[in-house]
């Protein structure tokens, strides 16, 4: 069984070394840590007195691990969720924040649980991610990480600019949407075909 710190390691790799993407809205990122994050917690990496490039450059992967683990997993309570999917809403918090919430919320809502959608979890989600989980446990899984697929299609819709993380300048699966895939079943992934057709309106 994975631990918590096997998940954050996975989540490392995932997300890479040094980028500096000028489109990204969470600006320069190692190992999925944003600068926004380092300044956030006060993260003086070279001892200089303020948290620049350089400390971004000097997160190493131990110290990432250990971020989202202490802030994208115990912050936000989700071992409070059915273990099945704390890999994907853990994953998702680490590339969304709190919207890796929203998104869950929302997939609740729809399926009949009254739920707000604020981002937080607590007593109300928990209750009723483990009932609909209890449901149908495979599903709900994949229930989520296609609603996180949906969420990265969306935004690409809405901002022109993200869509090169949604589809590769060959026209295939870009990361945000293979990343969603790998938590959901094979048989729920989009075929080549079905991809280009969700994404045909890009041009």
């Amino acid at each position: 069984m994975q631990t918590v710190r096997d998940i954050a390691k996975s989540i490392v790799v995932r997300e890479g070394g040094f980028v500096n993407d000028p489109d990204d809205p969470g600006g320069a990122t190692k190992f999925g840590v944003t600068i926004h994050t380092l300044r956030r917690l006060g993260m003086d990496l070279n001892k200089d007195g303020k948290v620049d490039l350089r400390d971004v450059k000097k997160v190493t992967q131990e110290q990432a691990i250990d971020v989202f683990i202490k802030y994208y997993f115990d912050g936000p309570s989700i071992s409070g969720l059915p273990q099945a999917l704390q890999p994907s809403v853990f994953d998702m918090y680490v590339n969304a924040g709190s919207n890796a919430v929203k998104i869950l919320q929302r997939l609740l809502g729809q399926m009949g649980f009254q739920v707000v959608v604020d981002g937080v979890l607590g007593p109300q989600s928990f209750a009723a991610a483990f009932a609909a989980y209890e449901k149908a446990p495979t599903q709900m899984v994949d229930a989520y990480g296609i609603a996180r697929r949906n969420y990265y299609f969306n935004l690409a819709d809405r901002r022109p600019p993200s869509r090169k993380y949604a589809r590769t300048n060959s026209g295939k699966k870009g990361g945000w949407i293979r990343r969603a895939e790998e938590f959901i079943t094979p048989k729920y992934h989009l075929s080549q075909g079905e991809f280009q057709k969700r994404v045909a309106a890009w041009g």
